[in-house]
């Protein structure tokens, strides 16, 4: 991609708060932006071969709200990106990362974070320190097991659809706001399952089709009467 053109795009984005530049190849993080630290709002670089953030850089855009990187080929995520104390929402689908951040916890304003399609293998436990986090999408990575530490969560929806998780611990009943739980195509014996789940907690909306139990038998666990007044409150709400 020519000079002239990133100047273009760096330009428009002074005006507008935006800069996006997809689909282009990129290898690196633009260098251009330092100049719109204190100005960007929106950042999406997504479809791109980007292999890291610049640390000098990244964590200076004191004012960005929302940043994507979907589809490019981060191994690792940088301290520096927990400086984004307006960052609401990440999108970091289909990457190569294993971890996060220890730091990661004080994206204190996070709303919403993506993260399908990485090589996560457990539940990030710094996702718990996040107060605002409503939607965090965990799907398509190789986590196996659900930690006691989900009772600290504070999300409304939570997706682990395509993971390996073969156990989930009785304290994701706890979950102060948790409404949607998602647990399709994973590794689930109906014996694994928490009945807590249907019987004592928020959930509202529980997907578990693709594992290694029938539908059916799940309607057959006591407690399900319970789960289904929610359900259908629910849906009531939204029809």
């Amino acid at each position: 991609m020519g000079n002239s053109a990133l100047r273009a795009h760096v330009e428009t984005a002074q005006k507008t708060g935006v800069f996006q530049l997809k689909d282009r190849g990129l290898t690196e993080f633009p260098s251009e932006l330092q100049k719109l630290t204190s100005n960007l709002r929106t950042i999406d670089l997504s479809n791109n071969k980007i292999e890291s953030l610049p640390p000098m850089i990244i964590g200076k855009f004191t004012l960005l709200k929302s940043l994507s990187l979907n589809n490019n080929k981060l191994t690792v995520l940088p301290d520096e990106l927990c400086n984004l104390k307006k960052l609401e929402t990440l999108s970091l689908n289909n990457n190569q990362l294993r971890e996060l951040p220890s730091t990661f916890g004080q994206l204190s304003a996070l709303k919403t974070l993506s993260l399908s399609g990485n090589q996560l293998r457990a539940l990030p436990p710094q996702l718990c320190n996040l107060r605002h986090l409503d939607v965090v999408d965990l799907s398509k990575n190789q986590i196996r097991s659900i930690p006691d530490t989900v009772q600290e969560l504070q999300v409304i929806e939570l997706n682990l659809n395509q993971n390996q998780i073969a156990q989930i611990s009785v304290k994701i009943s706890c979950c102060p706001r948790l409404k949607v739980l998602r647990l399709e195509e994973n590794c689930l014996e109906l014996s694994m399952l928490p009945q807590s789940i249907l019987s004592d907690s928020q959930i509202c909306l529980l997907a578990v089709e693709g594992n290694l139990f029938e539908i059916k038998k799940l309607r057959e666990l006591e407690g399900y009467d319970k789960y289904m007044e929610r359900f259908t409150a629910t849906k009531k709400k939204f029809a």
